[in-house]
């Protein structure tokens, strides 16, 4: 077994673990990126990119099929060649790996090792039973992984996650889809609008990551009309019986109801890779879920040289999210043991359903009763949003009573993902309502909502 000595060991070469690797280099330190599966962000190969591309179909078929009410006809049926459709997938998906790839390409042989990383103790590492790596500090960046509940296990072949689906090389009929959040929402409505006989289970009626019920009232009756979707579903039974899936439920009539499907996914959600890191040999205070306990602020485990950044924290599980703390991660990593706070931005978060979901600062549970206002505006009547018939949604817009500052957003609406943006930085920027209302709207533009709703919640202050 060989030895290698270096200031800075990078476990995992996503998105964080690039952006610390970079970090310590800049300060003139020695690294090593440790790396034990395949080159490519989680983003790229199963995450981000590949879901819009499937989106991106979905979105083509649905809008072919309802140009009707503009008085512009498709005549005959839209006909979706489902593997022409994972052919585009895969082969974008593909590309946007390599981009990834030749960055990794760029960093010098001596910095890169291959195999899986484990602490012999908190500054010693075995990587992949070759090579000893001693070290001053460590920045753990591994990512995550789906999370699956034992009863899936039952389903044998017909269980997939996410990733399985961008390796598909043509479309099933029927898939069951658990789990209403982010992935879940948007893997499920884009397969149905491709014509493939969907299903979404949930619990306790949530629907993606909203926390206002108003909105998530509204959503929850969006999504139920254009697919079947049981938000509080009470599953009976799941088997595997030959090619499909047989599921026993209770649906939201309250029936008993047997439906087979070709596959049952599992977006139940997603858990931290650091369970086969030797954890135990580390002095690290571990949490409940065997995540080393952390400041998120300086993502320092404890008082050790250890840091942890990206999805392997499971905090702020956004792509983004893990560039910014990969780089706080390798800034204070090199500059052990001072170590500070790094750049926390506005937090914004956005599904890519149809009608979009977005979440800017404060979540409506995080508030405290009774300090904030609310202000509201329904995209139904909305000008700009009636004109293109993409006025399904509800927005909600939340200031402080005392000071009349933006707090933060939740909605369902066109275009969140632009609007999303100007939120985030009126949040990051402290503004006032008042403030905002005294920045340009154009018209007609779906923006002029965002202005119904900021001079509802102006008027509510001023009461």
């Amino acid at each position: 077994m060989q030895t290698l000595n270096v200031d800075v060991a990078v476990i995992g070469a996503g998105t964080a673990g690039l952006a610390a690797y970079r970090a310590v280099k800049a300060k003139g330190l020695s690294a090593v990126i440790i790396e034990g599966g395949a080159y490519g962000t989680t983003c790229a190969r199963v995450g981000c990119m590949p879901s819009k591309l499937l989106i991106a179909a979905a979105d083509a078929a649905f809008e072919a099929r309802h140009t009707a009410p503009f008085g512009v006809h498709v005549d005959g049926a839209v006909r979706i060649a489902g593997a022409e459709v994972m052919d585009r997938v895969r082969r974008e998906r593909d590309r946007f790996v390599g981009f990834v790839v030749k960055g990794v390409e760029t960093i010098p042989h001596d910095d890169k090792l291959v195999g899986h990383a484990r602490f012999i103790d908190n500054t010693v590492l075995e990587v992949g039973g070759h090579t000893e790596v001693h070290v001053r500090r460590v920045v753990i960046a591994t990512g995550s992984s789906p999370k699956i509940a034992a009863p899936f296990r039952e389903l044998g072949d017909r269980l997939i996650v996410n990733d399985d689906v961008f390796g598909w090389h043509d479309l099933p009929e029927s898939v069951a889809v658990f789990g209403p959040g982010v992935i879940g929402l948007e893997l499920g409505q884009a397969l149905s609008r491709l014509g493939v006989r969907v299903r979404l289970f949930g619990k306790r009626c949530t629907v993606g990551p909203l926390t206002d019920p108003a909105v998530r009232a509204v959503a929850l009756k969006a999504f139920s009309g254009e697919f079947a979707f049981d938000a509080d579903a009470k599953v009976l039974d799941m088997q595997k019986d030959g090619e499909q899936a047989v599921l026993r439920f209770i649906d939201h009539d309250g029936r008993e109801v047997t439906e087979r499907f070709d596959y049952v996914l599992a977006a139940t959600g997603r858990e931290a890779n650091v369970h086969h890191l030797g954890l135990e040999n580390t002095t690290l205070e571990l949490d409940k879920n065997g995540v080393p306990v952390f400041d998120k602020e300086t993502l320092q485990c404890g008082a050790s040289p250890v840091f942890i950044a990206g999805d392997a924290n499971n905090f702020l599980p956004l792509l983004h999210e893990a560039a910014d703390e990969g780089k706080t991660a390798g800034d204070n990593a090199a500059n052990y043991p001072c170590v500070k706070p790094g750049h926390r931005r506005a937090t914004i978060g956005v599904v890519f359903s149809d009608p979009q979901i977005a979440m800017v600062g404060q979540r409506y549970a995080d508030l405290e009763e009774g300090r904030f206002v609310t202000g509201e505006v329904s995209f139904e009547d909305q000008g700009r949003s009636r004109v293109m018939l993409k006025n399904k949604g509800l927005m909600h817009v939340y200031a402080d009573k005392d000071t009349g500052r933006f707090l933060g957003a939740e909605w369902l609406g066109p275009r969140a993902e632009n609007i999303a943006h100007t939120l985030a930085w009126a949040c990051q920027m402290r503004l006032t309502v008042k403030e905002m209302l005294d920045m340009p709207f154009y018209h007609p533009v779906i923006e002029e909502g965002l202005r119904t709703a900021l001079r509802d919640a102006a008027a509510k202050l001023a009461e």
